[in-house]
């Protein structure tokens, strides 16, 4: 077995959602997901298909964000995983229920815009997602002044009132 990093590549505002499921079915179920929930959303989703002719499936409404999934899922390259990257001023945070519910939708690995790097391991049989390294290492514990600071900018994007 190799375990290969492979870094997700993509602008830094962009967010994306990384996941497993397990049936060919999951491209269409996925898109239909993300735009009920979501009307006007933009993105991209590619799918790595994990048997028969073990192609790199896609679909979305925005033809960069498409490109992007298309790009990173075949970098990737493991069986049943897909990513999902929204167009700016689209977040994770207002779909990721909805992807949850897909009944084909196995895991969850990360939903964020931070620098990721997955990890990989590949055998003889193909590659597999282990897990994610998503953004930095604490460098603290948050204090008084970092509270204030969460609380406001939560406001201030209008996620708590």
């Amino acid at each position: 077995m190799q375990l290969t990093t492979l870094i997700i590549e993509k602008p830094e505002a962009v967010n994306f959602i990384l996941g497993q499921t397990h049936f060919i079915k999951s491209v269409e179920d996925i898109h239909e997901a993300l735009v009920t929930t979501v009307p006007g959303i933009k993105f991209g989703l590619a799918f790595c298909e994990a048997s028969g002719a073990c192609l790199v499936r896609w679909t979305g409404t925005d033809e960069a964000m498409i490109e992007l999934a298309k790009k990173n899922a075949q970098a990737i390259g493991a069986g049943h995983s897909f990513i999902v990257f929204m167009g700016e001023g689209f977040y994770p945070i207002n779909v990721l229920n909805a992807l949850k519910m897909v009944p084909e939708v196995c895991h969850i690995f990360c939903a964020t815009a931070n620098p990721t790097e997955v990890i990989v391991a590949e055998t003889e049989q193909g590659r597999g997602i282990l897990g994610v390294i998503d953004g930095s290492a604490p460098k603290g514990i948050e204090d008084e002044g970092g509270i204030t600071w969460r609380k406001g900018f939560l406001r201030k994007i209008g996620y708590k009132l």
